[in-house]
């Protein structure tokens, strides 16, 4: 039975392949939609929206400064306005890269720097309550914040750490400069 199970175990440590690929197909099937519906919010109308958001993207992420302006985003500076428009791009674009498995790590650590950000302004910003925000080491397991984030932070973190694994574009594209070598 042991010899069976260090067989087993032998084998898991092989599988280089799992633990990315799997990864990433949680990631798409739980956070993809997740964060673009978010960012789809934030877009304001026509194809200018995709740069001139829409008020409703100000108020999500800079909720106490639009609040101080009575709800007057027009009267937010240009470092508003620009932090806005690249984290809305970030919150479409790095979930994308990240199921395409294309510039994986580094699209993975971006994220990571995302759902920080976006905890900090939930928290902070919205001032969410305990029940949300949530503890550690309780006995309740899903507050949206601290323990929902902690997983997506870990899942993120493979990424980081192991790559996209060789069902991705990454992949192909090491595949494909190895072969003109």
């Amino acid at each position: 039975m042991i010899q069976q199970y260090s067989r087993l175990t032998a084998l898991l440590e092989r599988a280089d392949w799992l633990l990315p690929t799997l990864a990433r197909v949680v990631f798409a099937g739980v956070l993809l939609f997740y964060f673009w519906v978010s960012a789809m919010t934030k877009f304001g109308d026509g194809i200018g929206g995709l740069i001139w958001l829409s008020d409703t993207a100000y108020v999500q992420i800079f909720p106490k400064a639009v609040e101080a302006l009575d709800y007057d985003a027009s009267q937010l500076g240009v470092g508003h306005k620009l932090i806005a428009v690249m984290g809305t791009w970030a919150e479409f674009l790095l979930p994308l890269l990240i199921t395409l498995g294309l510039l994986t790590r580094l699209s993975a650590l971006g994220m990571i720097g995302f759902v920080l950000i976006q905890s900090f302004v939930d928290i902070t910003g919205h001032v969410v309550g305990a029940k949300t925000t949530g503890m550690w080491f309780d006995h309740i397991s899903d507050a949206a914040i601290v323990d929902q984030r902690a997983l997506w932070l870990l899942l993120l973190m493979i990424l980081v750490v192991k790559g996209a694994g060789p069902v991705s574009a990454d992949a192909a594209l090491l595949s494909l400069r190895r072969s003109k070598m």
